[in-house]
């Protein structure tokens, strides 16, 4: 598997032109889209709030027992094909198709996630004693790409805050990294170099304790797919995709602001904070409008992707335009 350095990516390398050209093929997509209303977005309904009436993917298992949170969007959710087969996930290639194809290789069970750095209680935890001490809830949420696409996305995890508090920060902590898997095995991409590995972002203490920001275990009423971030991935709606690390296996309470890994390769193009600003152009495209996956026409972008109501207020003082 051939894999380009971002360096050398042109846009047309990272997203898929021409699933925004073939008109005929977007008017096919409304189509069906409509026919799936009756569904909600193509989506099985819920019964009541909890349990799934039956699979998007039969071999999954289901996730019981989650509430509706207060913080959803009304908008039409895109299909469970959109969501688990476009998608970024360079340690399976950089093809948007790439981790659907490839990531049967990872093996998200039996998985632990490394507690460290600045709180009261470092140590190893299993993914599953993770998920018991948390009461899960499904979030609909607006995800908008650097790109220039976006989805709606119908996640089920817990609030970043509560698993933040768990941990007990001590007041040194001012930062919140997360570092994904290493295994060129489970991950076949990380034997190219197309970016530093292990991927890393991070978050300031204040983001992390905002009630928006979510850690994922699942879509859909489901257990994550590999290609969208298996077993435990990070949510943030108001910032660009890249925030939203996946297959995390270290979460590490630090001082100093650390390195995210686009900002360490594309620095001129990618800052740490990565909020939704449409007033400031990527150097090589505009981020004035979107296309949401599955349509045909764009939408205008809106500032922290339109959480601005709920987040604004974290960056008062600072300059918007190095916000990205």
């Amino acid at each position: 598997m051939l894999i380009k350095k971002p360096a050398d990516l042109r846009e047309s390398d990272v997203t898929d032109q021409s699933l925004y050209l073939r008109r005929r093929e977007f008017l096919q997509v409304a189509g069906s889209t409509a026919v799936a209303m009756a569904t909600v977005g193509g989506v099985p309904a819920f019964e009541g709030t909890s349990t799934v009436l039956h699979a998007q993917n039969p071999s999954a298992r289901k996730l019981e027992n989650f509430t509706k949170s207060a913080f959803n969007t009304d908008e039409k959710m895109n299909s469970y094909k959109d969501v688990t087969t476009y998608n970024n996930f360079y340690e399976f290639g950089l093809d948007k198709a790439d981790p659907a194809r490839y990531s049967s290789t990872l093996r998200p069970s039996p998985w632990s996630v490394v507690v460290d750095g600045q709180c009261g209680k470092p140590g190893t935890y299993t993914i599953e004693d993770i998920m018991k001490w948390f009461p899960l809830e499904e979030r609909i949420y607006r995800m908008r790409c650097v790109e220039a696409w976006s989805m709606v996305i119908p996640w089920v995890g817990f609030p970043l805050a509560d698993f933040v508090k768990r941990f007990q920060p001590t007041s040194r902590a001012k930062f919140v990294k997360f570092t994904t898997l290493v295994d060129t095995k489970q991950m076949p991409g990380q034997t190219e170099p197309a970016l530093p590995w292990p991927y890393v972002e991070g978050l300031r203490m204040d983001e992390a304790l905002h009630p928006l920001a979510l850690m994922a275990v699942g879509l859909y009423g489901e257990v994550l797919p590999n290609q969208n971030g298996a077993p435990i991935r990070l949510v943030v709606p108001w910032k660009y995709g890249f925030k939203g690390i996946k297959s995390i296996v270290r979460v590490s309470f630090e001082e100093s602001q650390p390195l995210n890994t686009w900002q360490r390769v594309r620095a001129d193009e990618y800052g740490f904070y990565a909020n939704v600003n449409p007033a400031v152009d990527h150097p090589r495209w505009s981020q004035a409008s979107e296309r949401r996956i599955g349509e045909f026409f764009k939408r205008k972008t809106l500032p922290f992707n339109g959480y601005a109501d709920h987040v604004a207020s974290l960056y008062t003082g600072m300059d918007p335009r190095k916000l990205y």
